[in-house]
C-alpha cells in the first residue's frame, strides 16, 4: 500500500483551528437569535443519532484500550478510559428517547451524556501527563462499566438522587455545576497534546486534539441549549463528529501501530531489564529443500499451534516476532513482569515440552532448538507512516539470538545473566561458547529444570 504523507503548514493550521470554532460561533447565534433555534423533535432520528455515536465511542475505546494493554501505555490507556465514558453513558442518555424505554422523563437518562462527558474530561487530562503503568487498567475499565450499570438502574427505578421527574430544572443546575471544569479540563488537554503536535505533527495527534475541542464544546453546548431545539441537536452533532475524527485517523493509519503517535516517550524508546527467548528448528533449510511447500507450511502450523500458547497464555510472553521457523519473544516488555527470567525459562520448557509431543507423531521433523537471555535492552518503535514495528534492540537481543544458535535440538540454552536471576534452575554447563560478534567467548548453560515449588505464574 502507497505511503500517506500529511503536509501541515500555517495555513492548514488555521483552517483546523477556525474549523473548530464554528461551533461555538453557530451556538452563540442560535442564542442571540432565538428565532433561528427551531424547534424538530423527532424521536426515531434522535435514538439512531445518539446510538451510532455511541457505537463509534465504544469501537474507540475498545481499539485504543486493546493498544494500551498489549503496549503497556498509560497515556492511551486514559485515551480509552475517556472513550469509554462519553460513549457508555451516551449509550444510556439513547434509552431518554420518548417512548423507548419508558413513556415519562427520566432525570438519570438525561443527565446520563453530561456526566458521561464530565467524566471523560477527567480522563482526557489524565492522558495529557505522564503517568506509568497499567496494571490498573482492566479494574479501571470494569469498575467504570460497573458505574454505568448502577446508573442505568438507579435510572429506570427512579432511586434517588436520580428521582425526579422535572428534569429540565434539575439538570439546569447540576449542567451548569459539570460543564465549567470539564471544559477547562478538555482545554488543557488539548493545550497539552497541542505542544506535543507541534513537536512531532502527527494526523492522530491532531485528531485527538480536534476530538477534545468538540466534547469540550459539546459540552457548553449542553448548557445552553434549549430542548428538541436546534441548540439541543448541535451537541449531538459534536459528539458524533469528534468520535468520526478520531475513527478517520484510525483508519488512515491503517497499521498494527495505529496509536504509536500518542504512545509516551518511555513506550516507544524506553529501557527495560527484560528476557528475550529465541526458538528456531534445526534442519529446517533441509527439509525445507526435500519437501513441497505446503508441507512445510503444514508443519509450521502444526508446530506454532502448540508451542506459542503456553508461552504467551501460561507464561506471558508476547510474540514479538515469527520469521520462517523462527520465533522471537519478549518478557517484561510493559515493564510487569518482575519475574521476567523465571517466565522465560519455564516458557522454553514448556515449548519444547510441546513441540516433543508433535515430533513423536512425526519423527521426520526437525527439532526446536531455544536461547534465553536477560539484560538491559531498549524498548523502540521501529518506522515511520505506512509501516512501524514495536520491539526490543540491544546487545541482550543479540546474545539471545547466538544462544539459541548453539541450544542442542530439543534443549533450552541460557546465558549467564539469566542464570543469576534463576536460583532454583537445575543447568550444566555447555562451556565457553564464541558467539559470533563477541570479543570474547561466554559460558552457555543448558536449562535442565526449574524448582517446582516456585513456577512463574502468568500475567492477569
Amino acid at each position: 500500500m502507497r505511503e500517506r504523507r500529511f503536509v501541515y503548514t500555517p495555513a492548514m493550521v488555521g483552517l483546523t483551528a477556525l474549523a473548530l470554532l464554528i461551533p461555538i460561533a453557530g451556538l452563540w447565534l442560535l442564542r442571540r437569535e432565538p428565532t433561528l433555534d427551531v424547534h424538530w423533535e423527532h424521536h426515531p432520528t434522535h435514538f439512531w443519532l445518539v446510538l451510532l455515536t455511541a457505537s463509534l465511542g465504544a469501537v474507540l475505546a475498545y481499539l485504543t484500550g486493546a493498544a494500551a494493554l498489549r503496549r503497556g501505555d498509560a497515556r492511551v490507556l486514559f485515551v480509552s478510559l475517556a472513550f469509554l465514558s462519553a460513549a457508555g453513558f451516551l449509550g444510556l442518555h439513547a434509552l431518554a428517547t420518548p417512548k423507548v424505554l419508558l413513556d415519562t422523563p427520566n432525570a438519570g437518562f438525561t443527565l446520563a451524556t453530561p456526566v458521561g462527558v464530565a467524566l471523560a474530561s477527567v480522563f482526557a487530562f489524565l492522558s495529557s501527563l505522564t503517568v506509568s503503568g497499567t496494571t490498573w487498567g482492566r479494574r479501571a475499565r470494569a469498575g467504570l462499566l460497573v458505574l454505568m450499570a448502577l446508573w442505568a438502574v438507579a435510572s429506570v427505578l427512579r432511586l434517588p438522587p436520580l428521582h425526579a421527574t422535572s428534569v429540565p430544572e434539575v439538570a439546569d443546575g447540576i449542567l451548569r455545576g459539570l460543564a465549567v471544569p470539564a471544559v477547562l479540563l478538555y482545554g488543557v488537554a488539548a493545550a497539552r497534546y497541542l505542544r506535543t503536535w507541534w513537536a512531532r505533527p502527527s494526523l492522530m495527534v491532531l485528531s485527538m486534539i480536534s476530538a477534545f475541542v468538540l466534547l469540550g464544546e459539546a459540552m457548553i453546548a449542553l448548557v445552553f441549549a434549549r430542548n428538541w431545539a436546534l441548540s439541543w441537536w448541535e451537541w449531538h452533532v459534536l459528539m458524533l463528529a469528534a468520535f468520526v475524527l478520531v475513527v478517520a485517523g484510525v483508519r488512515i493509519q491503517w497499521y498494527e501501530e495505529r496509536f504509536a503517535d500518542l504512545y509516551q516517550p518511555d513506550t516507544v524508546s524506553g529501557r527495560r531489564e527484560l528476557s528475550v527467548l529465541f526458538a528456531d528448528l534445526q534442519g529446517f533449510t533441509t527439509f525445507s529443500e526435500q519437501h513441497d511447500p505446503a508441507e512445510v507450511t503444514a508443519m509450521l502450523n502444526t508446530y506454532f499451534e502448540v508451542v506459542v500458547p503456553p508461552v504467551v497464555r501460561r507464561h506471558g510472553g508476547e510474540v514479538d516476532r515469527i520469521i520462517g521457523d523462527a520465533l522471537m519473544v519478549t518478557f517484561n516488555k510493559r515493564g510487569d513482569q518482575p519475574d521476567h527470567a523465571a517466565r522465560a525459562a519455564a516458557a522454553g520448557l514448556a515449548l519444547q515440552e510441546a513441540a516433543t509431543a508433535v515430533r513423536a507423531a512425526h519423527p521426520n521433523w526437525p527439532q526446536f532448538r531455544v536461547g534465553i537471555n536477560s539484560g538491559i535492552a531498549s524498548v523502540s518503535l521501529l518506522g515511520t507512516e505506512g509501516g512501524r514495528t514495536f520491539t526490543v534492540i540491544g546487545d541482550t537481543v543479540n546474545v539471545a539470538s547466538r544462544i539459541e544458535g548453539k541450544a542442542p535440538a530439543g534443549g533450552v540454552a541460557i546465558g549467564v545473566a539469566t542464570k543469576a536471576l534463576l536460583p532454583q534452575a537445575r543447568t550444566e554447563s555447555l562451556g565457553l561458547v564464541s558467539l559470533k560478534g563477541k570479543a570474547e567467548p561466554l559460558e552457555v548453560y543448558r536449562l535442565l529444570g526449574l524448582d517446582a515449588a516456585s513456577p512463574p505464574t502468568s500475567r492477569a
